[in-house]
Parts: structure tokens; sequence; C-alpha cells
């Protein structure tokens, strides 16, 4: 039946390859670092940052490209960094985050991610990320992130 196949599913993913101690036990910035390292800043200009990260074999899925998620997250910390560059000195909460993935990105693939601020406002902001392969300048990702810009003093 399908609605085992997709309880099974979640539950063979869940199985735990660290014990849960060890995982709580992860300082809380471990995710951003685990994902970000290696990734280069190339340029940084007022609403435009351009970064490059060759792909590592932590960030595929079990297809062997780019996790669907890790590009996600990539669009929010990258998207989220873009908003200073426009001046914006605040954190904020993701609003929303629409992401296109039009492509694959294998391991030691060197792509390129762009974020681009639309608006950066008192209190919502909007950037537009894409990731590019370098060698051909494919699309392999085009997303729209909104966020709500708090001031510094609420969080």
């Amino acid at each position: 039946m399908a609605l085992e196949s997709a309880k099974r599913s979640l539950e063979e993913a869940a199985v735990e390859t660290l014990p849960t101690p060890a995982l709580d036990a992860l300082p809380s910035k471990f995710y951003d670092a685990f994902l970000l390292r290696g990734l280069r800043i190339d340029l940084v200009e007022p609403g435009r940052l351009l970064c490059s990260l060759i792909i590592p074999a932590r960030l595929l899925n079990t297809g062997n490209f780019l996790h669907g998620g890790a590009t996600a997250s990539l669009v929010d910390l990258i998207g989220s960094a873009a908003f200073y560059t426009a001046g914006a000195k605040t954190r904020g909460t993701p609003l929303e985050i629409g992401v296109s993935y039009l492509d694959a990105a294998f391991a030691n693939d060197e792509i390129v991610i762009e974020a681009k601020v639309l608006r950066a406002g008192r209190t919502v902001g909007v950037v537009t990320v894409e990731l590019r392969q370098k060698k051909t300048g494919k699309i392999i990702a085009n997303a729209r992130y909104t966020k709500y810009l708090a001031p510094l003093s609420n969080l």
C-alpha cells in the first residue's frame, strides 16, 4: 500500500547514524558551518553578493547530486547575507522561499551563487538567488526569497 511505503521511507531515512546525545551536543551553528564550509565570497557590492562553491559529497542526496534541501538552505543563508550589502542592519525570519530546481550539480562541480536584493525595506526584504554551473553558466536553481527584517533589538 502507498501509505505504508511513505511511512517506511521516512522511518528508514530517520534511522540514527549518530546516537541522539551526540547529535544534541553539536553546537547551534553546526548546520550553517556544515553547509557553508568551502564557500568563497567572490564579489560584494551594494545589493549584490557573488559566491562560489565546489560541491562537497556531504551535500549530495541519494541520487548523488546536490540535495534540494541544501540548495534551499544556501538560498536562505546567502540571501540573508545579501541584505547586509543593501545596508539592512537587521536579522529576521524567512516569510517565503520559492525555489525552481532546473538542473543538477554533482560532487566536485563548481557552482556560482548570485544574490541580488530587489527590496530592502524597513520590515520586509526580497532577494533573488541563482545557482549556476561555473563552467557552462547553466542555471541549477533560481529562487525568490522574502524575509521579515526585524530590528536587532527585537530578536
